[in-house]
This record gives structure tokens, C-alpha cells and sequence, in this order.
């Protein structure tokens, strides 16, 4: 059986320096995920507060910051209980912006636990939605 991975990528028509920011800063990361209490560093514990309801929803450590090109951190949520995942973000440049990609690794492998994945998914993919949309205007298709 294979560990479910997830992996997204999304073109950003926006600095690496500039997304990086969305990636790291509070007040950016309120704009589209959740928000830290502070910039995140290699290091250091992290931890996500709702924006609308104050209550802590991610935690872990940031492993990793290499500005502007990577980020990693440990992530665990209620739902996953003792589990710990992995989330790695990589900036690459290209001609007129960013490739943001995410891999969501680590996460649970089990048939009672793929509601959580398929969650994850989900959100994810709403996520990058709603930073596409803080970072630019939404480009039509």
C-alpha cells in the first residue's frame, strides 16, 4: 500500500520574495490559510490560530526556511491525533512569477483516516485558491 502523498502546484504572477511573504508572514498567511502569531523561522514551534475564531488549528516546527526558495514544517491537526505529516513548500522562478509547489507527506495510511486525507485535499485546494486571489486579481481561464 502506498502512503498517500499530496502534491500541488499553482503559478503565481508575483515575486518569489512576495509569495514568500504569503508564506511566512502573519498578517499575509491571515489573508489565505491561517494565521501565526509570528513570522515563521527555522526553529521554531509552529502554530496556526483560525482567523475568525482564535483557536489553535495547526501545530508543529518549522524544520526549514530558506528565503525565497523553501519551506518545511512539521503539521498536525486534531483530526490526525498523535500523527505528525510533513509539509514542504518550493518557490521556483519563472518567466513572469512564481511555481509555488506543495508536498503534504506523512499523512495517515489507513482506510478509517482518507475522509482526513480527502479533507486535506480539499482544503488545499481552497487554500491556493484564496492566495491566488489576495496575491493578484483572478486571471479568467
Amino acid at each position: 500500500m502506498t502512503d498517500p502523498v499530496l502534491r500541488k502546484t499553482i503559478f503565481l504572477k508575483a515575486s518569489r520574495a512576495d509569495v514568500w511573504a504569503f508564506l511566512t508572514e502573519p498578517d499575509k498567511l491571515a489573508k489565505w490559510f491561517h494565521a501565526p502569531k509570528k513570522t515563521l523561522e527555522a526553529g521554531q514551534k509552529l502554530e496556526m490560530y483560525g482567523t475568525k475564531s482564535g483557536d489553535l488549528l495547526i501545530w508543529g516546527e518549522v524544520r526549514a526556511a530558506r528565503k525565497p526558495e523553501y519551506l518545511e514544517y512539521t503539521f498536525t491537526v486534531k483530526p490526525m491525533g498523535d500523527e505528525v505529516s510533513l509539509v514542504k513548500w518550493t518557490l521556483s522562478e519563472v518567466p513572469g512569477g512564481t511555481q509555488l509547489s506543495l508536498e503534504h507527506s506523512g499523512l495517515p495510511a489507513t482506510a478509517e483516516a482518507f475522509d482526513l486525507v480527502l479533507a486535506l485535499d480539499n482544503g488545499w485546494d481552497k487554500h491556493f485558491i484564496e492566495m491566488r486571489e489576495a496575491i493578484h486579481e483572478p486571471v479568467p481561464a
